[in-house]
């Protein structure tokens, strides 16, 4: 049974090798089409091409970017407003003109809580790519978009109570708040140790986050074991209409 294709939505770039990159690799391995689309930075900064190194590593083409400042950053944008800022129905709007082209079976993104740092760029972009998913296949919605397509569910990248207890101390700077979720609302638990090797590339290739001891940083220098302890497995929480028979398989068959 082929893999469905698979569109990515993140904040940064680095998000999607640190939250989605091996399922990303397993779904490209397997000859599905993915492709990433990144809320915040512009084309021509050094993250953008960093953003580009990791997609070919995770084999998810080329990258696409809605252009909007990050929170934190006004640089990651010249003369761009802060995503958090700019009028939700243009960001929504933008969304839908890339699902409707792009024609994804599933799409990912965080979750509502922004993942375990609840970084506000995280936390706008669940709620964008949340009503982008759904105006996507309405056709009386952004109808200037392209035709209307729905794809099949949504997937919310996230952690799990019982691992944030075990990983959170390594994956969250001390001293901020942390961000997990019941272990009974995820949906897919996924082994991606196959895929690690190209998870770790593409997160080691968003090289200025390294040099400045983010998490890719904090990643680097980390034993090869301790890596795959906080890398091998990837939760999410699925949301849409097929039956949860089919939804234990989309991701994890």
């Amino acid at each position: 049974m082929p893999l469905p294709s698979l569109l990515a939505v993140f904040a940064h770039p680095d998000d999607e090798s640190l939250s989605a990159g091996g399922v990303l690799a397993r779904h490209a391995a397997g000859g599905a089409r993915t492709a990433v689309i990144t809320a915040t930075w512009a084309e021509g900064t050094r993250r953008a091409a960093e953003l580009a190194d990791a997609l070919r590593i995770l084999g998810s083409g080329e990258p696409r970017m809605l252009g909007y400042a990050d929170a934190r950053v006004p640089q990651s944008a010249p003369g761009r407003v802060r995503f958090c800022d700019a009028p939700l129905d243009e960001s929504v709007r933008r969304l839908v003109v890339h699902i409707r082209e792009f024609r994804p079976d599933i799409v990912v993104t965080h979750d509502a809580y922004g993942g375990l740092t609840g970084h506000p760029d995280h936390v706008h972009t669940h709620k964008v790519t949340a009503l982008a998913v759904q105006a996507a296949g309405l056709d009386r919605l952004c109808p200037d978009a392209g035709l209307p397509w729905q794809p099949s569910a949504l997937y919310l990248a996230t952690h799990p109570d019982s691992a944030a207890r075990t990983l959170g101390a390594r994956l969250v700077r001390e001293g901020r708040r942390m961000y997990s979720v019941p272990d009974t609302w995820v949906t897919a638990t996924v082994d991606v140790r196959p895929w690690l090797e190209q998870k770790v590339g593409a997160i080691l290739a968003h090289r200025s986050e390294v040099q400045r001891g983010a998490l890719p940083g904090r990643l680097a220098v980390l034993p090869a074991a301790d890596r795959e302890s906080l890398l091998s497995t990837e939760w999410y929480i699925r949301h849409g209409p097929v039956a949860t028979a089919m939804a234990r398989t989309e991701l994890t068959a």
